[in-house]
């Protein structure tokens, strides 16, 4: 660490983005510091799925690799951390779906990934709480869950971390300036603070897609894998009006997670009755039995979406010296093991552990003009 800097890497941000990258570079060997907004976040907003997705080539490529450094991690875990390998049921309501399922289960299994598809009535045998009627569904077995606040706390528990609660008014280059007037440098500073980076960054396309999410009380033994619509394929990426899928989580407190809706073009935090009603009336078409639950918390979050739905990672082609983890909208917590080796490998000039340039930031903001 040379003279003037207060670390070898400052990092903005501290959800499990930040928090996976600095984890990486201090295992490396590096003195990391990690300036903490305190500002509400995707990390704790969130559901904590862990998915693989295939709507791309690159999507597969990084949520697969991602997946498997989890389940590498897993026994790493403490318990708070609430990891469970409990597996994604995609449900097809209908023909049409169960010809998706069929699609993305002949993609992912051409590419290793354990999955199978599941019919009408083994369906109700595995998940008896679903509704009669669907046609079939897809299960993914690698996928999981866990307590995404808890997990970035751990990995900055990674020792040659020191944590600041500092909130950051400007960018330059390998230095940043808090709003209290101080300057802090380092070799390299990594935005990774979501859907606050344009702030700091106006030029990157990140855009907030608004979420809400509701939590019951306990009711154990109601599911047992992850239950999301295949329409959820479609929603996710309807890129104008408001939209709703069925997406229902098993905690390991017995309590369920319901979601999932997006909402663009709002930054207003507040819970939205109309929307929630909404989305709770589309989980409850997939699954009855939750309109006699009580619901004890319902919350709202912004994923930070990029305009091909895939982060940026890597230099800031306009910024030497500034290196970009942002843009992941909802899977964030999925990918952030892979975008902390992606990051850390170009950190180091070494080779990726998967091709790196789709998520390269160049794609939006142009051409290095650094030497």
């Amino acid at each position: 660490m040379n003279a003037g800097q207060v670390a070898d890497v400052i990092v903005i941000g501290a959800g499990i983005i930040g928090a996976a990258c600095a984890q990486a570079l201090a295992r490396r060997g590096l003195q990391v510091l990690v300036l903490d907004a305190g500002l509400p976040g995707a990390t704790a907003a969130g559901m904590g799925h862990l998915l693989v997705l295939d709507d791309n080539p690159a999507e597969l490529a990084l949520s697969q690799y991602s997946l498997q450094r989890w389940r590498e991690t897993a026994a790493a875990l403490p318990d708070s951390c609430a990891y469970r390998g409990n597996g994604t049921l995609w449900l097809a309501a209908n023909a049409e779906e169960m010809a998706v399922a069929q699609s993305k289960y002949l993609n992912l299994q051409a590419h290793g990934v354990a999955c199978e598809l599941v019919g009408g009535n083994a369906l109700r045998q595995r998940e008896p709480a679903l509704r009669e009627g669907l046609e079939g569904g897809l299960l993914i077995h690698g996928d999981g869950i866990l307590y995404a606040p808890e997990t970035a706390r751990w990995m900055l528990e990674t020792a040659n971390i020191q944590q600041r609660r500092a909130r950051v008014s400007e960018v330059e280059g390998n230095r940043v300036r808090l709003d209290d007037g101080h300057w802090l440098q380092a070799e390299a500073v990594i935005l990774a603070n979501g859907v606050q980076a344009s702030e700091l960054c106006p030029e990157l396309p990140i855009e907030p897609k608004k979420g809400h999410l509701l939590i019951t009380d306990r009711y154990p033994g109601k599911i047992t894998h992850t239950l999301v619509e295949l329409g959820y394929v479609t929603s996710a990426h309807n890129a104008s009006g408001p939209s709703t899928a069925c997406n229902i989580q098993p905690r390991p407190t017995g309590q369920l997670f319901i979601g999932a809706s997006r909402q663009f073009g709002s930054r207003d935090p507040q819970v939205e009755g109309w929307m929630l009603a909404r989305m709770l009336k589309r989980a409850v078409e997939y699954m009855p039995g939750l309109a006699q639950l009580n619901g004890i918390r319902a919350w709202t979050g912004f994923r930070a979406a990029s305009p091909d739905g895939l982060p940026l990672v890597g230099q800031h082609p306009q910024r030497q010296g500034l290196w970009l983890a942002v843009g992941h909208e909802g899977l964030g917590v999925t990918t952030a093991p892979g975008t902390a080796d992606l990051l850390v490998a170009q950190l180091f000039d070494e080779t990726p552990p998967l091709a790196a340039q789709p998520y390269l930031p160049q794609r939006f903001l142009g051409e290095p003009v650094y030497a």
